[in-house]
């Protein structure tokens, strides 16, 4: 065995041993029971709402990252761009211990689209930084409204305005090329980041809540950033523990915000799981648009994966 596949198992191992550690942690300290009920009596209608939600921001995700591919030249049709997301969200999520979906992109496009892996990773990285900055956006806006902070409404704001502008020229910089798609990708980005709180909030009436929101907001978007962390299953385990701590900052009901972390991952997980279908049919993986490339099916499993 080389190290490289070696190297990817240990990787599978230490995600599955962190996220089975955190999520043990986790329970220890909620009462699973009440854990249990509130799942087996959540709304179903409010449960379909955030798959929904959650769907459309898929959507639009992979939209703005294909507006990121056409910066640097790469013309796909959104169809074929929005198949190669869910295939790497079904391979980030389900298949962790090898590239990621992120990589599995780069590796794809990189052979079928005959165009360099630096450029795929600079248009994948920005994309990624686009994610962000709208969190940051959203968390600075909910900062205000949340009074345990004690912070003056003008420093968030006056942050956002500073970090934003040395975005901005950091990325033009950096993919100068892309700078006229920069108002577009980032409203975009406030959509996807947007859609996904509104999610969070039908999965709170989902569970009959009718308390201040904004806290589980703020903890549910500190919980992204961490989750983006590849050092779990998907942030399984790390969004709980997040939750579970806020909890206890903020004050709040802490088996509501570890089941809202749950079935935020599962309904994460109901969606990636679309893109095995292109696994098991990859024809129907094929562009009908946009540039063709010279690879005429998926590439296989075991290149990527232990």
């Amino acid at each position: 065995m080389d190290k490289k596949r070696l190297w990817s198992i240990v990787k599978l191992i230490l995600k599955i041993a962190i996220s089975g550690v955190s999520l043990y942690l986790v329970f220890r300290k909620i009462d699973l029971n009440e854990l249990k009920n509130a799942i087996s009596t959540a709304n179903p209608l409010y449960l379909f709402f955030a798959l929904l939600a959650f769907l459309i921001s898929t959507l639009i995700t992979a939209s703005r990252l294909n507006s990121f591919f056409k910066g640097i030249g790469l013309n796909i049709s959104n169809i074929f761009n929005f198949k190669i997301y869910l295939l790497g969200m079904f391979y980030n999520l389900f298949l962790p211990g090898g590239i990621g979906g992120d990589g599995y992109k780069i590796f794809y496009l990189r052979k079928r689209m005959e165009i360099k892996a630096g450029k795929l990773f600079k248009a994948i990285f920005f994309d990624r930084l686009s994610g962000f900055w709208a969190l940051g956006l959203i968390i600075s806006a909910l900062i205000i409204f949340i009074p345990q902070f004690g912070i003056p409404n003008w420093i968030p704001i006056l942050v956002v305005i500073i970090a934003s502008i040395a975005y901005y020229f950091f990325m033009k910089r950096y993919l100068i090329e892309y700078s006229h798609y920069f108002i577009s990708t980032h409203l975009k980005a406030i959509l996807v980041q947007s859609m996904q709180v509104i999610c969070v909030i039908f999965l709170l009436f989902a569970l009959h809540f009718d308390g201040k929101i904004s806290p589980y907001l703020f903890i549910f978007l500190v919980s992204s950033l961490v989750a983006v962390i590849p050092f779990t299953m998907g942030g399984l385990g790390a969004r709980e523990m997040v939750f579970l701590y806020g909890a206890d900052v903020f004050k709040i009901n802490e088996h509501i915000g570890v089941t809202i972390s749950l079935l935020f991952y599962c309904t994460s997980a109901l969606v990636s799981l679309s893109g095995m279908y292109f696994v098991i049919n990859p024809k129907s993986l094929e562009d009908t648009g946009g540039d063709q490339g010279n690879l005429k099916e998926v590439p296989d499993l075991s290149e990527l994966n232990p």
